[in-house]
């Protein structure tokens, strides 16, 4: 699959279900859970320990596997050899950019300012994550479109339900989600991260 094919899978989906488990196996079955209840993409977390092993475990399903919370090359080329078809960062880094290019690997680094969002589009970053996206207002992305038009935003942190179409409908690629679904396991176990998986994809489709 090539660089844009994968972004186009993220665009379609709307939404990525950012992962944190406090094993890979827990990451794992909320991955799947989320899978069944329709979020096509998943980014699971190297804060997860041997989150490898989640991915090994996820590979015969038809979910799009992302690597989040990578902090360097090294981590990130150990992510795309365990099957990660993109990689996301909590900032830019620009070893991790070089080394996404190289294997044709989308890079979506987390980026909160204008300087920040030419660097890392300068280096061939085509989604920047805005994040924490709990800091700013939907009509941020139209501000940014303004001096750099180029520029596709996926936002992350303080995404929930009420918000999401509010990003969607302001020009975001697509929107990530996470906290919700740790708190739905946690209060209802798997069947409750199936069931908050499907109202999520209803909601984009309202």
């Amino acid at each position: 699959m090539d660089k844009h094919s994968i972004i186009h899978q993220i665009k379609e989906t709307k939404v990525v279900a950012v992962i944190r488990g406090q094993d890979a196996a827990e990451a794992a079955l909320l991955s799947k859970a989320a899978v069944e209840g329709g979020i096509r993409a998943i980014e699971l977390t190297y804060t997860t320990p041997r989150i490898e092993d989640a991915f090994k475990e996820l590979q015969n399903t038809d979910a799009l596997l992302g690597a989040g919370s990578v902090l360097d090359s090294e981590t990130a080329r150990h992510a795309i050899l365990a099957g990660a078809n993109f990689i996301v960062s909590p900032y830019f880094v620009e070893s991790v950019a070089t080394l996404c290019n190289r294997y044709g690997i989308p890079y979506m680094p987390g980026c909160m300012t204008i300087r920040e969002m030419a660097i890392a589009l300068e280096a061939g970053c085509d989604v920047l994550k805005l994040f924490p996206a709990n800091h700013f207002e939907p009509s941020f992305i139209k501000s940014v479109n303004g001096p750099l038009p180029n520029v596709r935003i996926m936002p992350t942190g303080g995404i929930n339900m009420d918000n999401m179409n509010d990003w969607l409908n302001a020009g975001a690629v697509a929107t990530g989600i996470g906290s919700d679904l740790n708190k739905a396991y946690k209060n209802g176990g798997y069947e409750a991260v199936v069931e908050l998986s499907r109202k999520y994809m209803q909601k984009i489709a309202e």
